[in-house]
């Protein structure tokens, strides 16, 4: 279990990594041109598309994905990252998502990036909204630079991809991440407020 101190220590490791990532007037894509209602989300697909335009074909093709716009991650020997997310399927956004990660071993520093994961087909993407889906120990994320999702592929349905936002890790793997899931209805449901019991008779 992780000491409180320790847990101090990782929250100002990672407090500093939580802005967004700077305005780029050059950028070809826009998040006003994405279609979220999430203005973080809209700038994270955004940024993914301007790192590799050749990204465009994993949003075309896809049955869907997860993304995350700010996964913060920290550790000094006991490390851990959380982020929150949406999901879409076809465009469409189905669900509410979060990411949590414990690592242990050679560790030091904090960082913050966003992380998208693909969904290939139908089954993988309804492998993910169960609602426990964690990825292998061996599981690696590619990193979203120009040209690299030409020889990018899915691994048993899903392709990830991150996108440093700053900040300085030894350590970045994806491997042991576990997400939740929240379907659209289940978020309404659950944000609708209780209600008041007439005590008047």
């Amino acid at each position: 279990m992780i000491s409180c101190s320790r847990m101090i220590v990782l929250v100002c490791l990672l407090l500093p990594f939580s802005v967004t990532a700077g305005w780029n007037p050059l950028a070809k894509e826009k998040a006003e041109g994405q279609g979220k209602e999430n203005a973080a989300v809209a700038e994270a697909v955004a940024n993914f598309k301007n790192s590799d335009p050749g990204m465009q074909i994993f949003f075309d093709k896809a049955q869907g994905y997860a993304i995350f716009p700010t996964v913060g991650k920290g550790g000094i020997g006991i490390g851990g990252a959380y982020g929150k997310g949406e999901v879409y399927e076809r465009e469409k956004l189905v669900g509410k998502t979060s990411v949590s990660q414990l690592t242990i071993g050679l560790q030091l520093g904090g960082q913050a990036y966003s992380e998208i994961i693909f969904f290939k087909d139908k089954t993988a993407m309804d492998r993910f909204k169960r609602g426990k889906f964690e990825l292998g120990a061996q599981a690696s994320a590619v990193a979203a630079t120009a040209g690299v999702s030409a020889d990018a592929g899915y691994n048993n349905g899903v392709a990830i991809f991150t996108l440093a936002k700053g900040g300085l890790m030894y350590e970045a793997s994806v491997g042991g991440q576990k997400f939740s899931y929240k379907s659209i209805g289940q978020v309404k449901k659950a944000s609708k407020p209780a209600p008041v019991e007439d005590k008047s008779n």
